[in-house]
């Protein structure tokens, strides 16, 4: 999937005793460089692929694969994967790729992942954005369930039914779920092929220990994360970026406005958790034109 073109490297870093996969797309220039981060946790980068647009304005691009996800190494316990390690992966990674200066565009857990990171080292970063991110785990759950409760009777049903029994795997459950992804993960149909070769290569071992069965069953270690009350913190620009119809809710990205210092909100109004798939050119641009501001 999205595999090297023209002007693009691909390679190994060894992190941390682990070897992570690296792929930048473009050549370096005066515009510098955006650092892409998948969500999941566990998810693949694959999935990021609209943002090579970006290298036509004059950008490099740089996707990863974090521990245990795609084609980098798997942890050796469980108990590494964790949002700190991400965090240290990450600094260890972009120092190896000798990157002093860079844009970080974190997606879903990518999102939390850019906060968590510009709260640890803000010294490398020129901006961050959000697309669909969450600094309050008990809030994006809360919002979920909501969502949840506005789904058809019939749906809402058979996901109580097999939650209650804590079957995750039954397919009338699995259905249902689908039917959550379908109005609140991506509305398009059919599904871009690298969305769905990255849930389907998701790494369980890593979902499960940090999230959970699904998107809005957060049972895994990420589940109290929250740094509402430290994003007063981070100084540098920030963009963050929602869907109307996202299952990371405005509500989730109206919080973190509010609470980043320099920040501005987006929303895309046919959009949910995937804007920059749904609403492809517009999203792109808005990107774009922020980073322009920011260089």
């Amino acid at each position: 999937m999205t595999a090297p073109g023209p002007s693009a490297k691909e390679g190994f870093a060894t992190v941390h005793g682990y070897r992570l996969y690296w792929k930048t797309m473009g050549a370096p220039g005066p515009k510098g460089t955006a650092v892409l981060l998948h969500g999941g946790p566990g998810a693949t980068h694959d999935y990021l692929l609209p943002f090579v647009d970006l290298v036509r304005s004059g950008y490099r691009v740089l996707f990863y694969d974090q521990l245990g996800c795609g084609r980098s190494d798997g942890a050796r316990s469980t108990d590494e994967y964790t949002i700190d390690r991400d965090v240290e992966d990450l600094h260890e990674l972009v120092r190896s790729l000798a990157l002093s200066r860079f844009h970080l565009i974190g997606s879903s857990y990518g999102g939390l992942l850019a906060i968590a990171y510009a709260l640890a080292h803000p010294e490398p970063l020129r901006s961050i954005v959000s697309a669909s991110g969450l600094a309050d785990v008990p809030l994006a759950s809360r919002e979920m369930i909501r969502l949840k409760s506005e789904l058809p009777p019939p749906v809402r049903q058979a996901l109580a039914r097999y939650e209650e029994r804590g079957d995750f795997q039954h397919p009338e459950y699995l259905g249902a779920v689908r039917e959550f992804y379908r109005r609140h993960l991506c509305r398009l149909d059919p599904w871009p092929v690298e969305l769905t070769y990255s849930l389907d290569h998701t790494s369980l071992p890593k979902y499960l220990t940090m999230n959970g069965p699904n998107e809005f069953t957060i049972l895994g270690n990420i589940r109290d994360y929250r740094v509402t009350d430290r994003l007063g913190e981070i100084r540098v620009p920030a963009l963050v970026t929602v869907g109307r119809y996202d299952e990371v809710t405005p509500a989730v990205a109206e919080s973190i406005h509010a609470h980043l210092p320099d920040s501005e909100l987006v929303v895309f109004s046919e959009s949910s958790h995937t804007a920059f798939w749904e609403e492809r050119n517009r999203y792109m641009g808005v990107v774009r034109d922020f980073l322009d501001r920011h260089p």
